[in-house]
C-alpha cells in the first residue's frame, strides 16, 4: 500500500498539487532541490560544505540520473516537484513549470538539500505552534546582509526563514530544532530583524507574510533558498531549482535525521 509520501508525489506528478508542501505528507522529510550542469557540480558541493547550515547536503546524484529511488520509491525529480524555477544565465524565467522533462540533459546533476519542514514537524509534536501552517501560508523567507562563503562561481547572501514565538518558548524551540542539524538546525538569529538587514517582516522576499503578535519575537533559520541567490550570481547557462516552499517529498521519516 502506498505511503502518504508516495501518494503525495503521485498527486504532484499528475498535476493535482502545484503549491507549497508545508504540512503535507506528515512524518516524511522534504528536500530543497538544485539541478545544474556537471561542470559546476563540484563547486556547488563545495559551496554547500562551506555554508552547511543553509545548504545541508543530503544527496548528490550521478550526472543524467533523475531517479531518486534511494530517497523516494519510483520518484522522478523531473516531475515530482510541484513547481520549478528555471535559471538561464542567472536570470529566473517568469513561468514556473510543473514538469522539466523537456529540459533534461545527460549532464545535469541533482542535489537534495535538507528542509526546515522536518523540524517544524518536531515543533508541532512538542506543542509549539508554527504560524504559517496555522494560517495556511507559505513560510516567509528573507534575503539578509550576511554573506555566504563563496565557492567557484557561487556566492550571495544568506536567506533565512522566519517563525514567531513567545519569549518563554524560545529556549525549547532552540532545543527542538538543534536536534536536526541536517535540516538547518537551530536558529541563526533571535529577535531584531534589522540586525540581519531585514527592514520589514510584512514584506518577505519569498513566501508569504504571517502574523507576528505583540507578545512574540521573530526567530530566523538558515534557509534552503540560499542556493537560488547563488544561482543568480553564478550565471550558469542553465540551472533548475524548486520554487520556494514547493519541496520534493522523500520517503525518509523525520527521525532518520534526528541527532
Amino acid at each position: 500500500m502506498p505511503t502518504p509520501a508516495q501518494l503525495m508525489r503521485q498527486r504532484i506528478r499528475a498535476g493535482l498539487h502545484k503549491g507549497p508542501t508545508a504540512g503535507l505528507a506528515a512524518g516524511y522529510v522534504q528536500a530543497n532541490v538544485v539541478i545544474l550542469p556537471a561542470a559546476a557540480a563540484d563547486d556547488f558541493e563545495l559551496f554547500c560544505q562551506y555554508n552547511a547550515q543553509a545548504c545541508p547536503l543530503i544527496r548528490r546524484q550521478p550526472p543524467g540520473d533523475p531517479f531518486l529511488d534511494q530517497d523516494a520509491f519510483q520518484a522522478d525529480i523531473r516531475t515530482d516537484v510541484p513547481r520549478y524555477r528555471v535559471f538561464r544565465h542567472g536570470v529566473p524565467e517568469p513561468s514556473e513549470p510543473t514538469d522539466i522533462r523537456h529540459l533534461w540533459r545527460p549532464d545535469l546533476v541533482t542535489f537534495l538539500i535538507g528542509c526546515s519542514f522536518t523540524f517544524e514537524h518536531a515543533l508541532l509534536e512538542a506543542g509549539l505552534p508554527v504560524r504559517h501552517i496555522e494560517q495556511g501560508r507559505n513560510v516567509p523567507m528573507y534575503r539578509t546582509n550576511v554573506p555566504c562563503r563563496p565557492a567557484g562561481p557561487f556566492s550571495g547572501p544568506l536567506v533565512v526563514s522566519m517563525r514567531p514565538f513567545r519569549p518563554s518558548e524560545v529556549e525549547l524551540v532552540q532545543q527542538v530544532t538543534a536536534r536536526y542539524p541536517r535540516m538547518h538546525g537551530a536558529p541563526v538569529h533571535v529577535g531584531d530583524p534589522q540586525a540581519l538587514g531585514i527592514s520589514d517582516l510584512s514584506r518577505p522576499d519569498f513566501g508569504d507574510a504571517v502574523t507576528v503578535y505583540s507578545d512574540e519575537i521573530p526567530l530566523f533559520w538558515a534557509c534552503g533558498v540560499t542556493p537560488q541567490l547563488a544561482m543568480e550570481n553564478a550565471k550558469l547557462e542553465l540551472a533548475i531549482t524548486h520554487s520556494p516552499g514547493c519541496m520534493f517529498i522523500t520517503d525518509w521519516l523525520h527521525d532518520h535525521f534526528r541527532e
